[in-house]
């Protein structure tokens, strides 16, 4: 099944790919946020499917772009999570955004997200 690939692929490669490029890219509150509602028991499957797979494509490391090229590397990954978020937006709560802020600002501090 497609949506148990992506949901292996974004739980074993989501947090270290934000871990390791968070303060490059300038949308990686709404990627955690993503994650957070991805996971969240509430979420209709068709929703966390939607998410899921923009997640895999930002975690996978072979890309229409690949992310290593500066300023420009992140540009699919972005458009490819916006469309998601536009897609499902209701369902994004602003409890997931708050757990993403929380999130990241622990990973500004270089606190361990375990």
């Amino acid at each position: 099944m497609v949506l148990t690939s992506n949901e292996q692929k974004v739980r074993s490669g989501f947090w270290p790919k934000v871990t390791s490029v968070f303060a490059s890219i300038p949308f990686a509150e709404d990627a955690v946020a993503a994650y957070y509602c991805a996971f969240d028991r509430a979420t209709p499957l068709k929703v966390k499917g939607i998410l899921l797979g923009a997640l895999a494509y930002f975690v996978l490391p072979i890309d229409a772009i690949p992310d290593f090229l500066l300023g420009v590397g992140f540009t699919d990954d972005m458009a490819v999570l916006v469309t998601a978020i536009t897609m499902i937006r209701a369902h994004l709560k602003p409890e997931h955004y708050d757990k993403a802020r929380e999130t990241l600002e622990r990973l500004k501090k270089g606190d361990s997200l375990t």
